[in-house]
């Protein structure tokens, strides 16, 4: 005759598979954000050699911007490049979508109405990078790299494209962090503060982004400050090392991370 369990022993296997539950939680949670993360770089690798066969095919250029509208936006522009295939617009840790007139976040992915086309992305692009023929605002037309043949040295210290709240920013040197990690607005924040679309904690405390030597690197929060977004951005800012920074406090939820 079969023994059965009685209820100690069926209330210590509980607990067992409780505690091994609790050892490997954390442990999965870590595997998923890893993959979550190299998804997201394959991703962009796409992106960085779209990047290079739309500048190769056009002399150099990278795409108008907004110097035309709408239709020189790089989800545009590229479009023959992705229209295939939805998901290389979104980091995979970005599932929800922001409504309009709902909450924005750093896991949250845009939409965009362009003409006839929704985009629905979690990637953005350094606006200093388009081909424009004139100042936008006080971004100045000198600051605009426009094409490849602008630069000669340190391409891969000029950001192209990468983890964003927005399609699109210009970062200034003078742009100050969020106070919060999700206290940053989902659409234009005019010409200050645009930092902050891309200084976002989606892959614990860095984020992926597409340079100019058309390599994919992981970027530190406060490294982001260290890029030559424009050709004018000044490197050495108070919120860097090279500066004789930090000379700022940053926000409670950025203090963990690395200076540079």
């Amino acid at each position: 005759m079969k023994k059965a369990f009685t209820l100690i022993e069926l209330l210590v296997v509980i607990a067992i598979i409780a505690v091994l539950m609790g050892i490997l939680m954390p442990a999965l949670n870590r595997v998923k954000k890893q993959a979550h993360k190299i998804t997201c770089q394959a991703h962009l690798k796409t992106w960085a050699l779209s990047f290079k066969l739309y500048t190769d095919e056009n002399d150099g250029k990278f795409h108008s911007g907004q110097n035309t509208g709408g239709a020189g936006l790089w989800m545009n522009a590229l479009y023959s490049y992705h229209k295939d295939n939805p998901k290389l617009l979104r980091c995979p840790t970005a599932k929800q979508v922001v409504v309009p007139g709902g909450e924005w976040g750093t896991i949250k992915s845009w939409q965009y109405e362009s003409g006839s086309r929704t985009f629905i992305g979690s990637y953005g692009t350094n606006n200093f990078i388009d081909n424009m023929t004139q100042a936008r605002g006080a971004r100045k037309l000198e600051w605009f790299w426009r094409t490849t043949h602008n630069i000669r040295d340190n391409r891969n210290t000029i950001p192209i494209f990468g983890d964003s709240t927005w399609h699109d920013a210009w970062p200034q040197d003078t742009d100050t962090p969020a106070p919060a990690p999700d206290a940053f607005g989902i659409s234009n924040q005019g010409e200050t503060n645009e930092m902050r679309h891309f200084a976002i904690d989606r892959h614990n405390g860095t984020v992926n982004m597409v340079f100019m030597d058309w390599s994919v690197q992981p970027v530190g929060l406060k490294e982001l400050w260290t890029l030559k977004w424009h050709r004018q951005f000044n490197t050495a800012n108070p919120f860097t090392l090279a500066g004789g920074g930090p000379a700022i406090d940053w926000p409670s939820w950025m203090q963990r991370y690395t200076d540079y």
